[in-house]
């Protein structure tokens, strides 16, 4: 997760030296570095009392992706970057530079570190192809000064079964289908393949390696986190080929003599909406559960419409803001998504970064694709790179964010007609934090 926080200061070992400037060192970490790093990211993020991580943090290690700003032979600041596949509208994917583990101890606050790190972290992800940059934000204020934009939004619903009735009779089934429990090992078989088929139908959401699949099995367990084994269940069609999943937890509550456990859905993956009625079938008919929560299933799932009665499902109280997404190559980012309506929008991306700075041109095709080009005509709508970061994905709309003075339009009717090119039918989502 990406965050500025502070605490004290870890020990490193042996330098490789990449920038100094005012007395304080910002390099790569080394192998040999990586429980060093893992102290001073524990005390960076308050938590010094958890325990060490450092087999969990060497699977994570890459030459070059791991930071930290050195003073006097000290870790002050950490921060990590890796590449992974992020969906865009449409379906395609581009490389997204990935940023996560950033912290700031109390101690060397405003001395330009995180900025250090961070562009010098971006400029080498550009270098490398990454069309764009992703993280989360801890702290809203942090980011958008170095061109990141909230660019999706995690949303749950709390759901009182009593209230609810049950799912409506009338939804689509699988016929042939079953749905399976499975342990752990069996998830992490089944669950990678099942995951990249559902991540390509997703804008917003990214790929996930072997290592998170390890830790959210258990195979590697990270100390201040605790893992319980969850219920692990697998929906698979008429031919025996999985079409979703779910994984959740159980609390044991009781009212006296009554049952009155909470579920929590931890994962909840479906390639179709019969398959997602399925597990949402099995889910809300688990005996002694009174409460289901799902924590995070997009912002427009249909859940609560599933329900004999919408009313059941309450906001969960985490809804907000989640990746926030940077955009590093324009004409690689845009040109990779889709779009809602042809026409053309010419846009005045003011960037103090400079990776986004310019005017660009996008021309949409009838058959939704688009092409993006700089551009000398006229501007249509001027905004920040923060701003563009939000619109990538079409996490925001444009009327919105021109109403809250984010967006400038310099021709009348641009706003309304650019948003019906930038929107899409499926609002962008990721159920993966990193």
């Amino acid at each position: 997760m990406g965050n500025e926080t502070y605490g004290q200061a870890g020990e490193p070992g042996r330098g490789r030296s990449t920038e100094q400037a005012g007395g304080i060192e910002i390099r790569a970490v080394g192998e040999d570095e990586v429980e060093a790093w893992d102290r001073a990211l524990a005390v960076g993020f308050l938590r010094p009392h958890v325990g060490r991580a450092t087999d969990y943090r060497r699977r994570q290690w890459e030459p070059g992706r791991m930071l930290a700003a050195v003073d006097d032979g000290r870790f002050v600041a950490t921060y990590r970057s890796f590449d992974t596949e992020l969906t865009v509208p449409g379906g395609a994917v581009v490389t997204a530079d990935a940023i996560t583990a950033v912290t700031v101890t109390s101690t060397h606050r405003r001395r330009g570190l995180l900025r250090r790190m961070m562009t010098g972290d971006l400029t080498a992800a550009r270098e490398r192809g990454a069309a764009v940059a992703i993280l989360i934000a801890a702290e809203y204020n942090i980011y958008g000064r170095f061109g990141f934009g909230p660019a999706t939004r995690g949303h749950g619903w709390n759901i009182d079964l009593l209230r609810a009735g049950g799912l409506r009779a009338d939804l689509p089934t699988v016929p042939g289908g079953r749905i399976d429990f499975v342990g752990m090992d069996e998830l992490r078989k089944v669950g990678p393949e099942l995951h990249d088929r559902w991540r390509l139908t997703q804008p917003g959401s990214i790929g996930r390696d072997e290592v998170l699949w390890q830790r959210l099995t258990g195979e590697i367990e990270v100390p201040g986190f605790e893992w319980k084994e969850p219920f692990a269940a697998v929906h698979r069609d008429a031919e025996g080929t999985p079409t979703g999943l779910v994984v959740y937890k159980v609390d044991d509550a009781w009212d006296g003599s009554y049952p009155n456990c909470t579920l929590t859905v931890l994962d909840f993956l479906a390639l179709d909406r019969a398959t997602a009625a399925e597990l949402w079938r099995l889910v809300l008919s688990i005996d002694w559960v009174r409460k289901v929560v799902a924590e995070n299933v997009g912002p427009d799932d249909p859940l609560p419409l599933l329900l004999n009665d919408p009313r059941a499902a309450t906001p969960y109280v985490d809804n907000a803001d989640f990746i926030w997404l940077r955009v590093l190559d324009v004409e690689a980012a845009f040109n990779a998504r889709t779009y809602g309506a042809p026409g053309r929008v010419v846009l005045e991306v003011e960037d103090a970064g400079g990776f986004a700075a310019g005017r660009w041109a996008i021309e949409v095709a009838e058959d939704g694709t688009g092409r993006c080009t700089r551009t000398t005509d006229e501007a249509d709508l001027a905004l920040d790179a923060s701003v563009l970061g939000s619109l990538y994905l079409a996490g925001e709309t444009l009327p919105r964010l021109a109403a809250a003075g984010l967006v400038t339009e310099l021709r009348p009717g641009a706003v309304a007609a650019a948003d019906l090119r930038l929107r899409t039918p499926l609002l962008s989502w990721s159920i993966d934090g990193f």
